[in-house]
């Protein structure tokens, strides 16, 4: 269970450095300044979407062999180094949430963001491969707030200062190496 709590944690946190919603963060907390309002609504969002997720993984992992689940997991977090390394862009433009404060224009912002983006698949593949439901989602949730509420609260200035392509790539050498692993365990290298 720990595990599952950790690796959550550490590739969600190395995944999102970067991302669209890290971007969504800076753009929040340049326009609302108001910081805890704004990771309240990353929290319960981020907390809805990878519940979701997770529920998705682990119903889907009932489907299949051990050996063609481990398959599908290399493939998927194989797919998914190769999207960390690609940066993430984001429009500033206005947007009609503005007006519902800095909690709701998060809450939505993030939820939606989060729909379709590598950690939310991240977070379903790591569901898949854990039993341990809540483990992950709180891994992954922890992992989200981990990268983003830094960024709100100090904004521009970590930008300027992390080496994004470095934190990309070590992400991707992470989800690379959950490919070798789930790959060597369908080759029953592994018990």
């Amino acid at each position: 269970m720990f595990e599952a709590l950790f690796v959550s944690t550490g590739i969600v946190t190395l995944a999102e450095i970067g991302d669209k919603t890290q971007l969504l963060a800076f753009i929040l907390a340049a326009r609302f300044l108001k910081p805890v309002p704004i990771i309240w609504g990353i929290l319960v969002a981020t907390v809805l979407n990878h519940a979701l997720a997770a529920a998705v993984g682990n119903h889907v992992a009932n489907y299949f062999s051990e050996t063609t689940l481990l398959w599908l997991l290399a493939a998927s977090f194989l797919a998914v180094a190769a999207w960390t390394l690609i940066p993430d862009k984001m429009d500033d433009g206005g947007s009609l949430l503005s007006q519902y404060g800095p909690f709701v224009a998060s809450l939505v912002a993030f939820f939606v963001a989060e729909m379709g983006d590598k950690t939310q698949v991240a977070t379903v593949m790591l569901a898949a491969q854990y039993p341990w439901y809540l483990a992950v989602v709180a891994g992954t949730t922890l992992g989200m707030l981990l990268a983003n509420v830094p960024v709100v609260l100090v904004s521009n200035f970590a930008a300027a200062r992390l080496p994004l392509t470095l934190i990309r790539s070590l992400a991707a050498l992470c989800f690379l190496l959950l490919a070798l692993y789930a790959a060597i365990r369908a080759l029953g290298w592994l018990a």
